[in-house]
């Protein structure tokens, strides 16, 4: 449930970066979709890594990992974002659409392979004064 509370959170703040950087930068949308996606992806990479998984630290692992597995999302969210525009839909439905495309693919990197649980069995540690046997 976390998960989707930031990604719905994210995706009114990515709206609201990508209209400053549109209509009050006036940034090319090209630009202001790749400059506004990269700020935004960061930013929830930290919260989802914190809030959601509940690791104390982020690691560059992680980052990293996070960076490849929404490079897919975020090809299909640019690409749907800048083309749909081109056919008469307004950027901002277009940038709403284009996650409705994503969010399959995020879902699927972000609990298959980033944060997925380890199958390994992890040592039982015997408690303190317990024996040993």
């Amino acid at each position: 449930m976390r998960w989707w509370i930031v990604g719905l959170a994210f995706t009114a703040g990515a709206l609201i970066v990508l209209y400053v950087l549109r209509d009050i930068f006036h940034l090319p949308l090209i630009v202001a979709t790749s400059v506004g996606a990269e700020a935004m992806l960061v930013l929830r990479f930290l919260i989802n890594d914190r809030w959601v998984f509940g690791h104390r630290r982020p690691t560059w692992t992680r980052l990293w990992q996070f960076h490849i597995a929404s490079a897919g999302g975020g090809a299909i969210w640019w690409i749907v974002t800048n083309l749909l525009p081109r056919y008469g839909v307004h950027y901002l439905l277009a940038a709403i659409a284009a996650t409705a495309c994503s969010v399959v693919f995020s879902m699927a990197t972000n609990f298959l392979w980033i944060w997925r649980r380890s199958n390994r069995k992890r040592p039982v540690v015997a408690a303190a004064g317990a024996s040993r046997d």
